[in-house]
């Protein structure tokens, strides 16, 4: 993202959907560029303790079946994505880094008393409408995936915007004499996307499998089962089901669980039960140095001595 994009060197490593966007849109590419190594970050951070990890995000953009097939980690990287391409234009606007867009609209509802609305307020509208082009031209990309896979990926990435949306809330900053507060200067401002990836992670684990078929005049995402409630346009959506991850099986893209670090006080996905899938686990002892002692010498600085202590490792079989 620290460098000036051109047409011919990187617009051309894009899908051809996305490929004229770019040729448009040049200086919005770092920002785009920003977005998918958030995306990257918050991923592998969201699922550092389960037995899918997202590591394979790594590989982008040569992903592997467990992002390429319609599974539920594809539903969350998707929605992760397009609110991050979003929210990562609809800042730049702001910055003053992208020539084509400024802050953000003043809001229509009056303020709060005391309140007055100024400053410069993150563009989501502008963030919106140009991040759901670039993201939703990856979902159409022309490489053989089936419509029902298409479908999933939109709407997925629809999911991802709209709770970027509703998380736009009211920043103030105060005014007044000796700091009293007096007044309020108010804008519109996005959440760090943490949040984002937190909600959509809820979302996952809640996600519909769905099917796409014929419904009236046309093909529509309806639940697999008969019974579940119908599909929302907040709901992540996935259309085949996820191996368990426990062994590695590169045609479903799992990776296997082995060798992976695990916490046998823990009950929840990251114990060395769950992790390890009944495998068990080593134990190593690893002998670490550290500061301990410190004391503080008059005037200014800390002493510390160097201390040893022995930590157990615990790695899944």
């Amino acid at each position: 993202s620290g460098v000036a994009w051109n047409e011919s060197q990187h617009c051309r490593l894009l899908v051809p959907e996305q490929l004229q966007l770019c040729r448009r849109h040049l200086e919005a590419m770092p920002s785009i560029v920003r977005a998918a190594r958030r995306t990257q970050q918050l991923c592998q951070r969201s699922f550092a303790d389960m037995r899918w990890n997202c590591s394979s995000i790594q590989r982008a953009p040569s992903f592997g079946p467990d992002l390429l097939t319609g599974t539920r980690e594809a539903a969350f990287v998707h929605a992760l994505a397009a609110a991050a391409v979003a929210q990562s234009i609809a800042r730049s606007c702001a910055s003053g880094e992208l020539p084509r867009c400024s802050c953000g609209p003043a809001p229509a509802e009056p303020p709060a008393p005391g309140s007055r609305w100024g400053g410069c307020g993150d563009n989501l509208s502008h963030g919106l409408q140009l991040g759901a082009a670039f993201t939703d031209g990856s979902a159409r990309a022309g490489t053989g995936a089936a419509p029902g896979l298409r479908a999933v990926n939109r709407h997925n990435g629809a999911v991802g915007r709209a709770v970027l949306s509703d998380s736009l809330d009211t920043r103030c900053k105060c005014h007044g004499v000796s700091g009293s507060c007096s007044v309020k200067t108010c804008w519109k401002g996005l959440p760090d996307l943490g949040e984002i990836a937190s909600d959509l992670k809820s979302r996952y684990l809640a996600a519909l499998k769905v099917t796409h078929r014929l419904v009236g005049p046309r093909k529509q995402l309806i639940p697999k089962e008969g019974d579940v409630r119908p599909v929302t346009e907040m709901d992540l959506v996935y259309l085949i089901s996820s191996p368990d991850y426990c062994t590695p099986n590169p045609q479903l893209g799992s990776l296997g669980t082995q060798d992976r670090p695990c916490n046998r006080s823990s009950v929840g996905s990251d114990s060395c039960d769950l992790l390890c899938c009944g495998r068990g686990y080593n134990t190593y002892t690893e002998e670490v140095q550290e500061r301990c002692h410190c004391r503080y010498r008059w005037c200014c600085s800390v002493v510390c001595r160097r201390c040893r202590r022995s930590l157990e490792r615990h790695v899944c079989k």
